[in-house]
């Protein structure tokens, strides 16, 4: 499994954030299963932090491509499914440029309740969606 940390690490305790990074560094070989950890993430400051990064680069003209590759989750696929427990019904400044076209799943279930069962119950409400990707 490769380890991929979502967040600003230049936050955290020196020594947190080493052993983080040597993780990530240790398991990078790895392609075929992530695990993705937001720590001290926010989706605004991703964003502004991956236009600035552009910025800095000399990039004059930005694409999607350009963006997405700039982000923390370069690695990563976009989010398909975003299960949202609790009964809230909103992102809260949560990935939000890898949901854009998300399916979003709200329970009243909380999250220490949200079993297999609940679990299922998602996954075949997401598997009945018909899926445009921005499409009409």
């Amino acid at each position: 499994v490769r380890l991929i940390m979502s967040g600003d690490l230049s936050e955290i305790p020196d020594s947190l954030r080493e052993q983080c990074e040597n993780c990530m560094e240790d398991t990078s070989a790895f392609s075929y299963r992530y695990l993705n950890i937001a720590l001290n993430y926010g989706s605004r400051a991703e964003i502004v932090k991956a236009a600035n990064d552009l910025i800095k680069s000399g990039k004059k003209e930005i694409t999607e491509e350009d963006f997405s590759s700039a982000l923390y989750t370069s690695l990563l696929p976009d989010i398909d499914l975003v299960v949202r427990t609790s009964g809230e019904q909103r992102l809260s400044n949560f990935f939000l440029w890898q949901c854009a076209y998300a399916e979003l799943y709200f329970t009243d279930v909380l999250w220490p309740d949200f079993n297999n069962a609940e679990l299922d119950k998602a996954i075949e409400w997401f598997n009945g969606r018909g899926r445009r990707f921005g499409g009409v």
